[in-house]
């Protein structure tokens, strides 16, 4: 799946969630979370989970895959 970069930011940020906060609930290194937001990375599909699941989403919310 492919991360769609603005959604995971702007879900983020509607939860006044940190980076580190995200980080911290995923595993993910913050960077690579950081990068993912502008774009500049992917993520993989385990951990497109883990941040739906930290962030109260499905990951068809933050990916640009179609919802079912």
């Amino acid at each position: 799946m492919r991360p769609h970069s603005s959604a995971i930011r702007y879900r983020r940020e509607a939860l006044n969630m940190s980076l580190r906060t995200l980080s911290a609930k995923t595993g993910i290194h913050r960077g690579h979370l950081s990068r993912a937001e502008r774009g500049l990375a992917g993520l993989g599909d385990d951990n497109i989970r883990k941040v739906a699941e930290a962030l109260g989403v499905t990951p068809a919310d933050i990916t640009h895959e179609e919802k079912s």
